[in-house]
């Protein structure tokens, strides 16, 4: 929660004047104030599944574990859903007239779907702020400021925020405001700040002098603005909660361990085999494989296996029928869509829940849905060409995308009564995994959580098994469409 202390902004740039942190003794050692996570962590939504966040809080005997209350949109969920919701199904309606008391439903019918924070970075800040990950018994003033959101010290809390359910949506897009918009909030990353500790238990120094040295870091220091305890307290849980052993290689990556057949593809913090060639293939090219040691992929848990090609057509155990484009599953809606669209019933693959489980739900395929697997139209107006799927087109930035994410895909000439039907969407961007350049900079970037991650150096890249031949060149325009991520560097092994 913002918190109100003397705070000194120094305004001086860390790489100008290398601080020296002495810890408190007691500290652990491990902990540097200037760098308490990663800003690949901090967003990375995906790293729990609605499944595996119900069983860690069963797992810790927390109250949240059978809790259900009103969530931040007027539904009743469990607080593992809102949790994961929270991270994962949130909404920007921004510019968008909803009424004065929208609904879940109008949000989804009408808004962005958007993702904002790790599931595990609101557990941790549940538990620093409430003490509700490891309460059996909480009272209910723990539950309504669960994260203490609207709670400034020395202020009273507005009323306006009260509620579990508010409290973490609010907090988890609050993150995220921190991440996207640094610059409209007191602490950036790469200035000093000087920091008292009123709540100090480990620290003999009257001020914490910190450089924040990611966007991660600073949002910690901007929602609670002291070191001790608040911020370590928050790095010593994660820790505790979520240990992170030596992961080199980023989200999106394919690997390959010498000398096995298997492929695996690292996805949320995770090693994920494929269970099919053709699953491989309909998703990835098999060039990209990148050759590793055991020991490097020791320290990532075993995922969900990657069973289906992508377009696959599932029946789930209650005979509803979902087409899986990527990492979601949508819902066919009915048989007339069905025979509509074009889609055979031999076609439809037999799918246990489990299987699905693994899927995000995604928009539903009606009878008016156009195109759900996706087209090329081209304009014959401008020349411009577009990607087309369920209702939206959105633009070809640069044709190096037609000769690599959509290699071999035809292109149909269309009309301008035809295009004007679509909803204009985001540029057609490159997925995680790639590994680009341009030519106006010499840097090569993996894309990962919708980052562009540069090498710290092409000794890196070499060592962690990349491959140039893989280096894909991009216009700048393109390059410009991600936001820049912490740099690949090479970490020792600690566990």
């Amino acid at each position: 929660m913002l918190k109100r202390y003397l705070i000194i902004n120094l305004l001086i740039i860390a790489s100008l004047w290398p601080l020296k942190i002495t810890l408190a003794q007691g500290v652990d050692p491990t902990f540097n104030p200037s760098h308490i996570i990663e800003d690949s962590e901090m967003l990375n939504a995906n790293s729990m599944s609605l499944t595996e966040i119900q069983q860690f809080l069963t797992k810790k005997g927390s109250y949240l574990a059978t809790y259900s209350t009103v969530a931040a949109y007027g539904d009743t969920k469990t607080a593992a859903q809102i949790i994961y919701d929270a991270a994962h199904n949130n909404y920007d309606c921004s510019g968008i007239d909803l009424g004065d008391s929208p609904t879940e439903a109008d949000r989804r019918a009408n808004c962005l779907k958007i993702t904002t924070v790790n599931p595990k970075f609101l557990i941790v800040l549940l538990q620093k702020e409430a003490s509700l990950i490891e309460n059996p018994s909480p009272i209910q003033a723990r539950l309504d400021w669960a994260t203490g959101y609207g709670c400034p010290d020395g202020n009273a809390c507005n009323p306006y925020y009260k509620g579990f359910g508010k409290q973490v949506n609010s907090a988890a897009l609050q993150f995220l405001a921190y991440m996207n918009e640094q610059s409209r909030y007191p602490y950036k990353a790469g200035q000093a700040y000087a920091f008292t500790n009123p709540y100090n238990a480990y620290c003999s120094d009257a001020v914490t002098t910190v450089v924040p040295d990611n966007k991660a870091t600073a949002a910690l220091y901007n929602y609670t603005p002291h070191v001790y305890n608040g911020n370590y307290n928050f790095y010593t849980l994660y820790k505790k909660y979520f240990p992170i052993g030596s992961k080199n290689y980023p989200n999106g990556t394919l690997v390959q361990i010498d000398g096995e057949v298997g492929i695996w593809l690292l996805q949320d913090g995770q090693k994920r085999p494929f269970l099919s060639y053709s699953a491989l293939i309909s998703r990835f090219d098999p060039k990209k494989v990148v050759i590793v040691d055991s020991s490097a992929l020791e320290s990532y848990p075993k995922g969900a296996p990657i069973k289906f090609p992508n377009y696959s057509l599932l029946r789930s155990p209650e005979k509803n029928i979902y087409l899986i484009v990527n990492n979601e599953k949508r819902l066919i809606t009915d048989n007339n869509t069905f025979k509509t669209i074009g889609f055979s019933l031999d076609e439809v693959m037999e799918a246990s829940s489990d299987d699905l489980s693994n899927y995000q739900l995604g928009k539903d395929v009606t009878a008016t849905s156009t195109y759900p697997t996706g087209k090329l139209i081209q304009d014959p107006k401008s020349g411009g060409i577009f990607y087309v799927e369920s209702g939206y087109k959105y633009p070809i930035i640069d044709k190096v995308l037609l000769a690599t994410k959509f290699k071999g895909k035809k292109i149909s000439r269309g009309t301008t009564v035809e295009l004007n039907k679509y909803t204009k969407g985001a540029p057609v961007l490159f997925d995680d995994g790639e590994l680009l350049t341009s030519a106006s900079a010499p840097t090569v970037y993996l894309i990962s959580e919708g980052r562009k991650r540069p090498f710290a150096s092409g000794e890196i890249f070499e060592t962690l098994g990349y491959k140039f031949a893989n280096i894909i060149k991009v216009s700048p325009q393109l390059l410009a469409n991600y936001p820049t991520g912490d740099n690949i560097i090479i970490k020792e092994v600690t566990n």
